[in-house]
């Protein structure tokens, strides 16, 4: 199903504009606040962002810039990449990535050899251009489940953090990859990963690291990960294992006539298998306006986490291994070596016919903002952390400042990832400021956005059911058509506190493809839709999601 104009029930009726910088740019924001300088420098003290005094009731967070970046991407040191560490670091720069993560896929030439190599890269560009922040992580095997990001703040340590680290809990290099139910090995599988977790914890709380955060990658392209598994990890360490990619990369994997008639938006072209969880529906294995189903399912997965009222975040990246349309491939061994003896690929060759892909270079497509109070990596990982985070595909918007404030206070008040506590029956307001796309997309495309739409959910607390996948009470619970609305403007949503706690989140597209959500339309009106196979245009389908604001409803 596809509509070019929103449905006649949408709520036309948005604010005037309200420039009181909020939306501000990311670099604008940080020269006139003076945080440029030392805070660039790898040895320079970056402080988590510090949490403010806050009153019995309201709130009041700092003001924000916003970094772009990306936590996965692949190299040579990766075993099925393609790339050079310098073509990657120079496409993240031509498309504007503030901070990037090289996440390398873990196996024995990656740990004896290529962490090392990689490293010594890593530090030099770090030191050549210390106005892009460049971390080393590693691509984690979950036992008996998926893969995960997994990096750590620049520091004497962080290799030999992430090496020991991929020794001890990797599941393919352990053979823990058993995960299907009722399996023998599970059991001991799934609570290896929850003691991998466990012990990131412990080298952050000792400081032989400063700082160190997990995300789950592409969650339901193998129906792998369970719900129960997710909270586990979530459980074991919330301080570090912060959430999962709301969006996978290899977003161009079904550009029509490129790979295919089966091809699907990031990859997820796979059935169950004995190893998926048996509660997940077939419909889970898509990806709905490119997003992964766990997250664009209103009243799914993510949602069922976010009821209990945790944060759990979302992200999205490139996953870049080989560019759609790109001309490189990889380059022939030299006799006698391998990636188990090296830890590192022959590097490209140019051969001016475009080669097999399906990903786009970092940023292009897919942005990670990150809201900091200062330029450095542990402000990043802290922004990360307190989920100060919203996400768009196709650079659909320049800027996204989301507040919650009781109508009583002044002040900024609470913003993403934050919580506002407020009294039964208070009237509180959700402030939504947009910057507009200024300028076209690397497609040659100026996004337009047409719709801002607000999802709602009871927060009731932990689930007796840790399997459970469905948030019944949350559901779109308005609407605003901003088709037309051009710069920086500022949507007043008005919001009353019940008898129990909740949350708020947003999502928004260009408008041109969507339709009844995966649970109804009276849960999601116009949610996103899976494409046919083979025909995904991921320019012509675009979306922005936020994380959430809690509001805890004293008594409640």
């Amino acid at each position: 199903m596809t509509e070019q104009q929103l449905p006649s029930w949408a709520d036309p009726s948005v604010s005037p504009s309200d420039l009181d910088a909020q939306g501000v740019s990311r670099r604008g924001l940080l020269r006139r606040a003076g945080l440029f300088g030392a805070a660039f420098a790898l040895g320079s003290a970056t402080p988590a962002l510090a949490a403010s005094p806050r009153p019995t009731f309201g709130g009041d967070d700092p003001r924000l810039a916003y970094l772009v970046g990306d936590h996965h991407v692949h190299s040579v040191y990766s075993h099925d990449a393609k790339y050079t560490f310098s073509q990657q670091a120079k496409a993240a720069a031509k498309y504007g990535l503030d901070w990037m993560v090289f996440n390398e896929h873990s196996n024995f030439g990656h740990a004896n050899y290529g962490a090392k190599l990689e490293h010594a890269e890593i530090v030099k560009a770090r030191a050549e251009n210390p106005r892009q922040l460049i971390f080393q992580g590693l691509e984690w095997y979950i036992p008996a489940a998926e893969h995960c990001t997994v990096f750590a703040a620049p520091g004497p340590h962080e290799t030999d953090l992430l090496t020991q680290f991929e020794l001890a809990y990797d599941g393919k290099l352990l053979n823990y990859t058993e995960g299907s139910a009722g399996a023998a090995d599970t059991a001991r599988n799934e609570a290896h990963a929850v003691k991998a977790i466990k012990w990131l914890a412990e080298q952050r709380r000792s400081g032989y690291v400063d700082d160190v955060l997990v995300l789950a990658n592409h969650p339901l392209r193998l129906g792998i990960d369970s719900p129960h598994e997710m909270r586990n990890w979530r459980d074991a360490a919330p301080e570090i294992m912060i959430g999962m990619e709301g969006a996978p990369g290899a977003q161009g994997a079904a550009i029509p006539g490129w790979r295919g008639a089966t091809s699907i938006r990031g990859e997820y072209e796979n059935k169950p298998s004995a190893q998926s969880w048996a509660g997940y529906p077939a419909d889970a294995y898509l990806t709905y306006g490119g997003f992964d189903w766990a997250t664009a399912t209103v009243g799914g997965l993510w949602d069922s986490m976010l009821a209990e009222g945790s944060l759990f975040s979302i992200t999205t990246n490139s996953d870049n291994h080989r560019t759609v349309f790109d001309t490189w491939k990889n380059g022939d061994w030299p006799a006698g070596q391998n990636f188990d003896n090296t830890g590192k690929l022959p590097d490209p060759v140019n051969t001016d016919t475009p080669q097999p892909g399906s990903d786009f270079w970092p940023g292009e497509f897919s942005r990670t903002h990150v809201g900091v109070t200062r330029y450095g990596y542990r402000a990043v990982m802290a922004g990360l952390r307190a989920g100060r985070v919203w996400v768009d595909h196709g650079h659909l918007l320049d800027g996204l400042d989301v507040r919650v404030k009781r109508d009583c206070d002044s002040g900024r008040g609470v913003t993403l990832g934050g919580r506002l506590r407020v009294r039964k029956g208070e009237r509180i307001t959700l402030y939504v400021t947009v910057t507009s796309a200024s300028r076209p997309n690397p497609q040659g495309i100026l996004p337009e956005l047409a719709h801002v739409d607000v999802i709602r959910g009871a927060v009731r607390g932990p689930v007796s059911d840790r399997d459970g996948w469905q948030a019944p009470d949350t559901r779109v619970v308005q609407t605003r058509d901003v088709s037309g609305r051009k710069g920086t403007y500022t949507l007043r949503i008005p919001l009353t506190a019940g008898d129990e706690s909740f949350y708020v989140r947003l999502r928004g597209s260009d408008g041109k493809r969507h339709g009844t959500g995966y649970l109804g339309a009276s849960v999601d009106p116009h949610g996103p839709i899976p494409h046919e196979p083979g025909n995904g245009d991921p320019w012509a389908d675009t979306w922005f999601y936020s994380n959430p604001v809690f509001v805890d409803v004293a008594g409640a």
